[in-house]
């Protein structure tokens, strides 16, 4: 079951507009990224779903945010069919985003209440999620349709709420950018979780580096 509702999970990513998206095969390294993430002012965050056994690594990640992160909602990436959205929503996912629209996955997140945020790169695709419940669709790959996508979707679909992943990066220029053309929230990878300071175990690095990113957008909302 999921811990926080579609609506409350709606609520968090509003109010802190940028979602970590990470993913790594030892659950004590993913746990302390989320709690890193949680301490930098995070309530959303996305573990994608990647490797090998990885949705048990998820199940750990779940565990370990309701303890010690009682805020977050715990989310799963990378989901391009039901079957997988079906398991992680077992395990406690509380949104399922995936880098394509999958009408399947939509019904099946609709029956859990569950948010299913699906990677369009088209008007038509966004178009399409809206008719099946999707209330946050993601503009995917963003550093190949820009700012400027965003912004000519919004004009004629003024009430589309999106999120941009791939291209996001924790400067004021390139948040401001996508925030300024009307971006709902951001999704961040690699550019939060440099490989070497997660090899490092530089934790206070990742916090600091949510904290800053939130709080350009914050200004450039």
């Amino acid at each position: 079951m999921a811990k926080f509702d579609k609506l409350a999970v709606m609520q968090k990513i509003a109010e802190a507009p940028m979602v970590p998206v990470f993913y790594h095969k030892d659950a004590q390294v993913a746990c302390s990224v989320v709690k890193a993430c949680y301490d930098g002012g995070v309530r959303a965050f996305e573990f994608t779903n990647r490797g090998d056994f990885a949705h048990e690594v998820f199940a750990q990640v779940v565990k370990f945010a309701a303890a010690e992160c009682p805020e977050m909602a715990i989310g799963v990436g990378s989901v391009v069919e039901p079957a997988t959205a079906a398991l992680y929503m077992q395990l406690g996912a509380c949104f399922v985003v995936g880098p394509l629209f999958n009408a399947e996955v939509a019904r099946t997140c609709n029956r859990r209440g569950v948010p299913y945020t699906p990677g369009c790169g088209t008007v038509s695709e966004v178009g399409a999620a809206q008719e099946v419940g999707c209330d946050l669709c993601k503009v995917f790959p963003g550093d190949v349709l820009g700012p400027k996508f965003v912004k000519g979707l919004l004009a004629p679909m003024p009430w589309s709420k999106l999120m941009v992943t791939g291209g996001v990066e924790p400067t004021e220029e390139n948040l401001t950018a996508w925030f300024k053309a009307g971006v709902f929230c951001v999704g961040m990878g690699s550019k939060l979780f440099p490989k070497d300071r997660v090899a490092a175990g530089d934790w206070q690095y990742v916090t600091d580096k949510c904290r800053e990113a939130l709080t350009i957008i914050e200004k450039a909302k």
